[in-house]
């Protein structure tokens, strides 16, 4: 029996191994979570909304040790690690306290004498979540999903294992009926084999393009439905008429947020070259003042990436893209152990299509600086990539910004002004190799319901 092995990225010592389901356990775990779908989805939704006021409940009154759990396994900062507990039970209390409308039956006026469209759970949802946002990510899923009446099962990411068996342990805490969420202990060579039981009916992935064009192409296999959240560059378009006090404020957060870690944070910075040297003179000011350190100190902003390896990798995207004539301006101090998972805060300039800090997803606290003549070549700059998560502009003309986040953005999200995040009031998902499908709001809530047309004579 293989185990899977959470990793501390601070010090590289081992925190966790966990035994990993055999086929025969997971079997019984997805045949025991189908068994829970009829109880669950024959509760009123009113019910199944406070089992998620109590869920709510439970993860703020215990923040700060899921906080303490993600630093200690993928080394997010503490501070930060509250924040995703508070917001994961936001979205918790958001689809209990709408879902009831989101999901009512909506007449239509036909011929009939009555006509409406009902909204009915589909079973087991099989979701396979990553590591960067640990809790987030799960119940962004589970919320919508589950109060909409369908069960669950997670695979979550194998370095945070520790993360996937509390989540599990918060259903039983507040007494959820058995079975209704459970976790699977597999690495991803099992997931096809997950995919593929009758029993599951649908995938939601968070994850990377090449994970989920491997998961759509095995559900597409077996008819299934998936919803995929990708990878991402996002572009951040700087106009001359932008206040670079603010903007440099706003493209720092969306960058340097899980310590860059994360789908939607800001890739790539287009700045219109009349303003490009004072927005590298501000930026650099204020990234002086991120606390590189320990997660578990309140006062860190930048902690440790998830491991040594994606330090690596980050390492070798940024020593081709200066070799390929980028110009480093600017490197951070980080704690000087190389048995750590530390990355420098870097800012690259000049940076242009061809290389790494443009062309790929580069996961991790490296700002890209890219050139743009005016405007319309911001555009063009922007939309020059196979992503299409979020996108942000920045600029004083507001109506300007609206008209160029609306129409000219190729990306799931346009921001204007601000840092791209989600919101569990507003859709979440991607265009082209960034996924498809949404997540959250009103929208996110009906991509795992059959949309089912009543028809009376």
């Amino acid at each position: 029996m293989s185990n899977l092995t959470s990793i501390n990225p601070i010090n590289n010592s081992i925190v966790g191994t966990y035994p990993e389901h055999t086929n025969e356990e997971i079997n019984k775990i997805i045949y025991e979570v189908n068994d829970s779908f009829n109880l669950w989805k024959s509760l009123q939704i009113e019910q199944r909304c406070q089992y998620f006021k109590q869920l709510s409940i439970a993860l703020k009154s215990r923040k700060n040790e899921f906080a303490n759990l993600m630093a200690l396994e993928m080394g997010k900062p503490i501070s930060q690690g509250e924040a995703e507990v508070e917001k994961s039970a936001w979205v918790c209390d958001y689809y209990a306290d709408n879902a009831p409308k989101f999901l009512s039956n909506k007449k239509v006026k036909t011929e009939a004498s009555e006509s409406y469209i009902s909204f009915q759970p589909l079973g087991v949802i099989f979701a396979v979540m990553p590591w960067n946002f640990p809790f987030w990510q799960v119940f962004r899923f589970a919320a919508p999903a589950m109060i909409a009446g369908n069960v669950g099962v997670l695979k979550h990411s194998s370095n945070v294992q520790g993360c996937a068996d509390a989540i599990e342990g918060l259903f039983l805490e507040v007494v959820f009926p058995n079975n209704v969420f459970r976790n699977l202990t597999i690495s991803s060579s099992k997931v096809e084999e997950v995919i593929e039981n009758s029993m599951v009916k649908a995938i939601s992935l968070t994850g990377s393009t090449s994970a989920g064009k491997a998961v759509a192409k095995k559900a597409g296999s077996v008819l299934k439905k998936t919803v995929l959240e990708l990878g991402g560059s996002d572009p951040y378009i700087v106009l001359k008429d932008s206040d670079l006090e603010k903007t440099t404020e706003a493209c720092l957060k969306g960058r340097l947020l899980n310590t860059g870690q994360s789908c939607i944070a800001a890739k790539r910075f287009i700045i219109e070259e009349s303003i490009k040297s004072d927005f590298e003179n501000i930026i650099i000011e204020k990234i002086k003042d991120q606390v590189v350190g320990d997660p578990f100190d309140e006062r860190t902003t930048i902690g440790p990436m998830v491991s040594i390896e994606a330090r690596d990798q980050l390492k070798a995207q940024v020593k081709v893209t200066i070799d390929a004539g980028a110009n480093l301006l600017y490197k951070s101090i980080t704690p000087s152990n190389k048995n750590n998972a530390y990355h420098p805060v870097v800012v690259l300039t000049d940076v242009l299509p061809g290389m790494p800090a443009f062309d790929e997803e580069l996961f991790g606290p490296v700002l890209s600086i890219i050139s743009a003549k005016d405007k319309e070549h911001a555009i063009i700059l922007a939309n020059q990539s196979c992503f299409g998560l979020g996108a942000a502009i920045f600029t004083s003309d507001i109506e300007e910004g609206k008209r160029i986040a609306e129409f000219e953005l190729e990306a799931g999200a346009g921001f204007v002004n601000d840092f791209v995040r989600s919101d569990p009031r507003l859709p979440f998902g991607g265009v082209k190799e960034s996924g498809y499908g949404n997540e959250l709001s009103s929208y996110g809530i009906l991509e795992f319901v059959n949309i089912k047309t009543i028809y009376i004579r």
